[in-house]
């Protein structure tokens, strides 16, 4: 457990530093964000979705704020056509994190941790925890860019790392996107705090079958 810990510190900072640099510069702002897509919806509500999706694929490089990006998707385009876009954003992310730290990580992986037993460990305690995880990951800012990231580089079946993530991340996008109108854009708590708590009752859901599905075996 130490050495994934190691691994996912190593990640965060990683990511982390990216904000801070996002927000000394000023480059992306939440009300930069909502000017590029006041703007954008002036021409075609195409443009919108392209600026929702690219600043969100974005977000595996430079952290970027996704829930207020989400937000801004369903004021501006609407729940159907916002969740389509958000959704389209978060896993062209999360697919290129997976597919460019499976291909790289490894390499990674001993430049971190150089002992062998230590890295065999990070991936078997991975394939213990890191469905839920990843499940969890919504509830938490630069945790989904990370837990994709350690998906790769233990060699996650995509299968099980793309069945977790959706679980976690299609009822965040349809309530994050769908309570804008409710709560108004300039006063977002409502969906925020409905947002991380679908999430948290999923992951519940998912502790009490994974416990009786234990129980049974005994």
């Amino acid at each position: 457990m130490k050495s994934l810990l190691k691994l996912a510190t190593v990640l965060m900072l990683f990511f982390a530093s990216t904000f801070l640099v996002v927000q000394a510069t000023g480059v992306i702002t939440p009300g930069k964000i909502e000017t590029w897509l006041e703007t954008a919806k002036n021409i075609s509500p195409l443009y919108v979705m392209g600026i929702v999706v690219g600043l969100l694929f974005a977000d595996l490089f430079i952290a970027v704020p996704t829930l207020t990006i989400t937000i801004f998707a369903g004021y501006f385009l609407g729940h159907t056509q916002g969740a389509i876009a958000v959704f389209a954003g978060m896993l062209l992310a999360a697919t290129t994190g997976y597919a460019v730290s499976y291909r790289y990580g490894p390499f990674v992986l001993r430049r971190i941790i150089s002992d062998e037993k230590k890295s065999l460990e990070v991936k078997e305690t991975f394939d213990q925890h890191g469905f839920t995880t990843i499940l969890l990951a919504r509830a938490l800012p630069i945790l989904p860019e990370v837990t994709a990231c350690l998906a790769g580089i233990t060699r996650m079946r995509f299968l099980r790392f793309f069945t977790a993530w959706s679980i976690g991340t299609i009822p965040y996008v349809l309530i994050a996107t769908y309570e804008v109108p409710i709560s108004s854009i300039k006063a977002p708590n409502p969906a925020i705090f409905t947002a991380i708590g679908i999430t948290t009752v999923l992951w519940l859901a998912w502790l009490i079958l994974q416990t009786k599905k234990k129980r049974a075996t005994i």
